[in-house]
C-alpha cells in the first residue's frame, strides 16, 4: 500500500486495458460514420483523416510517455503540468480533461442505447427497438448503466480488473468479426441487400447518382480534428500511477502498446465497413438518424451475426465507462492531495482503498453529461467538448515536455523514456504546432457553425470557457487557503506527491 492509501495492484495487463477501455467504443463504433452528419463533405476521405488524426494523438502519447516515466503518480497530467510548468496550469490542463472526460462518459451512456434499440430491431422485436427511442427510457437507461459501473469502481482495483480484462478481450473479437465481415462485401452486394429493404430503397435511390465527391480541405481538417477524440483515453493510463506496479517502466509502456494496437485496429475496422457499405449511404442515412457500424453491416449479414456483432458494439461501450471513471476520479484526488481541491475528496475508503468520494463525484458528473446529451439532441455537442478539453490539455503536456528541465531539473533526471533533450525538443515544438494548429481548426469550426437553436450553451467553446472560469475561482480560493495556513507552496510544486 502507498502512503496515500492507495494500493498498488494493478499490473501492465490491467494498465493497457484500462488505455484501450478508454479509446475503443463510441469512438469507433459511431464517430466514423455519423461524422458524415457533423462534417457534411467530408464523404470517401473519412480513412485519410483518421490517419492525419493520429499524428497529434502519437505526439501527445510519446509526451505523456516520457513524463510518466519521471512523474509515476495518481492524477497523471496534473502532476505533470504542475511540476513543470505551473500550479495552475496544472490544474487547467487536468481540469480541462476530466470535464472532457466526464462529458465523454455522458456522452458513452447515452450512445450505448440505440446499440439495444438495433439489438431488438436485429431480433425483429419491432416495439421493444421503438421503445428505446423514448427519451425517458433512453435517460433512464443510460444513468442505470453509468451508476452500474460507478459501484464497479467503488468495489476496488482487483474487481476494477477482473471487469475490464475480460471486456476489453471481447471487444477485440467483435471487432474482428466486423473487420472479416467488411473486408468480405464489396459496394455491389451491399446494393442487392439493401435494395430488399425499405429504407435502404429510398436512399439508394437518393445516393446511386451522388457525383463525385471533391476534396475540401476545411471539411478534411475539421474531420481530422474530430475524428482525434478516437485516439483520447491512451493518458487515463496516466492516471492510475498511483496505483500501478513498477510504474517508471509500466506506464510509458502501456501508453505505448494501447496507442499501437488501437491505432491499427481503428483503421482497419473503418476500413472495413466503408469496403461494405458505400459513403453516400452512410451520410444520406447519418442525416436522418444515429448510425453505427453494426446497422449498417446488418444489411448484408443474416440475423444472429448482427446480433453478435452489435452484441460486441454495446459490450465495447460499455467497457469505456470504468476505465474512465478511474481516470477522473484519480485527476480529483490529486487535486484534493495537493491542497487545491477540497481535502474530503482526497479521502480514500479504508477497506476498498480507492478514492471513494472523488469516484461518487464523477460518476454525479458524468450524469451531468447524459443530461447533456439528451437536452442537445445529439451526443456530437459531448464529442466537441471532449476534443476541445483534450487538445488543451495535451497541447499543456507537450509545452511541459519543453519546460520540464528548466523548471524541476531533479525531476527531469529521472526521464527514463527518450531522455535526449535532442528528441525531447523538436518532438515538444512539433506537438505544440500540431496540437495548438488542430485547435485552431476545432474551435474555428465550433464558432463559425450555427448553433443549435441559437443557444450559446450549446456551443463546445463557451461551454468550456465557463467551466475553466468556475475551475479557476475553485483553484484560486483553495490557494489561498493553502497559503494562508502557512504551507510553503513552492515547496510542495517543487516536489512529486507521495507515494
Amino acid at each position: 500500500m502507498s502512503r496515500t492509501g492507495l494500493a498498488r495492484e494493478m499490473g501492465l495487463v490491467g494498465l493497457v486495458a484500462t488505455g484501450i477501455g478508454s479509446m475503443v467504443g463510441a469512438a469507433i463504433n459511431v464517430i466514423p460514420f455519423t461524422i458524415q452528419r457533423s462534417v457534411p463533405g467530408i464523404g470517401p476521405f473519412v480513412l485519410p483523416a483518421y490517419v492525419f488524426a493520429a499524428l497529434p494523438a502519437t505526439l501527445a502519447g510519446l509526451a505523456y510517455a516520457i513524463l510518466a516515466s519521471a512523474m509515476p503518480r495518481a492524477g497523471g497530467s496534473y502532476v505533470y503540468a504542475s511540476r513543470a510548468l505551473s500550479p495552475y496550469l496544472g490544474f487547467v490542463a487536468s481540469l480541462s480533461r476530466w470535464f472532457g472526460l466526464s462529458v465523454a462518459i455522458g456522452v458513452v451512456s447515452y450512445v450505448l442505447i440505440p446499440f439495444l434499440r438495433d439489438t431488438a430491431t436485429a431480433l425483429g422485436l419491432g416495439t421493444l427497438a421503438a421503445a428505446f427511442d423514448a427519451g425517458a427510457v433512453r435517460l433512464t437507461l443510460a444513468l442505470g448503466f453509468l451508476w452500474t459501473f460507478v459501484v464497479v469502481n467503488l468495489c476496488g482495483i482487483k474487481s476494477y480488473q477482473r471487469t475490464l480484462v475480460p471486456l476489453v478481450f471481447l471487444v477485440f473479437v467483435g471487432g474482428g468479426a466486423v473487420i472479416v465481415a467488411g473486408f468480405s462485401f464489396d459496394h455491389a452486394d451491399f446494393a442487392r441487400a439493401a435494395a430488399m429493404t425499405r429504407d435502404g430503397r429510398a436512399i439508394l435511390v437518393a445516393t446511386a447518382s451522388a457525383p463525385p465527391a471533391p476534396f475540401r480541405l476545411a471539411s478534411f481538417l475539421s474531420a481530422s480534428a474530430l475524428l482525434f477524440s478516437s485516439f483520447i483515453g491512451f493518458d487515463s493510463i496516466a492516471q492510475a500511477g498511483g496505483e500501478a506496479r513498477d510504474p517508471g517502466r509500466s506506464l510509458p509502456l502501456a501508453i505505448g502498446i494501447s496507442v499501437v494496437a488501437v491505432g491499427a485496429f481503428y483503421l482497419l475496422f473503418t476500413a472495413a465497413v466503408y469496403h461494405a457499405v458505400p459513403w453516400a449511404f452512410v451520410a444520406a442515412l447519418a442525416a436522418t438518424r444515429d448510425v453505427a457500424a453494426p446497422g449498417l453491416l446488418g444489411y448484408l449479414l443474416p440475423r444472429a451475426w448482427t446480433v453478435a456483432i452489435v452484441a460486441g458494439a454495446a459490450i465495447a461501450l460499455a467497457k469505456d465507462l470504468p476505465a474512465m471513471l478511474l481516470a477522473v476520479s484519480r485527476l480529483m484526488f490529486a487535486w484534493a492531495e495537493d491542497g487545491i481541491f477540497p481535502r474530503a475528496v482526497a479521502a480514500v475508503h479504508p477497506r476498498r482503498r480507492v478514492p471513494h468520494v472523488a469516484i461518487v463525484l464523477s460518476g454525479m458528473m458524468a450524469s451531468v453529461g447524459i443530461l447533456g446529451s439528451h437536452l442537445a439532441h445529439d451526443f456530437f455537442l459531448g464529442v466537441d467538448i471532449l476534443v476541445t478539453s483534450m487538445l488543451v490539455n495535451f497541447l499543456l503536456m507537450c509545452v511541459s515536455v519543453l519546460t520540464l528541465p528548466g523548471r524541476n531539473p531533479a525531476i527531469a533526471r529521472d526521464v527514463r523514456v527518450l531522455p535526449s533533450r535532442r528528441v525531447q525538443v523538436p518532438l515538444g515544438v512539433l506537438g505544440v504546432i500540431v496540437l495548438g494548429g488542430f485547435l485552431a481548426v476545432h474551435t474555428w469550426k465550433d464558432l463559425s457553425s450555427p448553433a443549435p437553436a441559437g443557444a450559446w450553451y450549446l456551443r463546445s467553446t463557451p461551454v468550456w470557457l465557463v467551466v475553466m472560469a468556475a475551475g479557476s475561482a475553485i483553484y484560486a480560493r483553495e490557494i489561498h487557503r493553502l497559503r494562508r495556513s502557512g504551507a510553503n507552496v513552492e515547496a510542495i510544486f517543487s516536489a512529486l506527491p507521495p507515494e
